[in-house]
């Protein structure tokens, strides 16, 4: 078995300086860039991610999500707070019912690339 450690760095020192400049001008500010590591954060959470799966489905309510996914309510609910608070899901009331949703199309978006990705692998 070979040691790869020396293929991850340059063997000598050098700067392309055009396009590290070029790349630290189209970069995003770090405070976005935080922020959509806090997202990723969430998704890095299985039953996060079983819950946002069953919802590209369909609009499900707390109960209706506790069934089909083999879970209590509670821990459903616990697990919607979160997502809820990171805008990734939405909910609307319908009498003493609670409905949740993915929050838009780009939630959507991202789990179908998560999934082509590892399904590529």
């Amino acid at each position: 078995m070979t040691d790869n450690s020396d293929h991850d760095i340059c063997e000598t020192r050098c700067v392309h300086e055009s396009v590290v400049n070029d790349v630290r001008e189209r970069m995003y500010p770090n405070g976005l860039l935080l922020d959509v590591a806090e997202l990723f954060k969430v998704f890095s959470d299985h039953t996060r991610v079983r819950i946002l799966h069953a919802l590209s489905f369909s609009e499900l309510c707390v109960c209706d999500l506790a069934i089909a996914l083999d879970m209590t309510s509670s821990a459903v609910s616990h697990q919607l707070r979160v997502l809820r608070s990171a805008k990734i899901v939405k909910f609307r009331k319908e009498g003493k019912n609670v409905f949740y949703s993915l929050d838009d199309r780009h939630i959507s978006s991202l789990m179908q690339a998560g999934i082509e990705h590892v399904q590529e692998g």
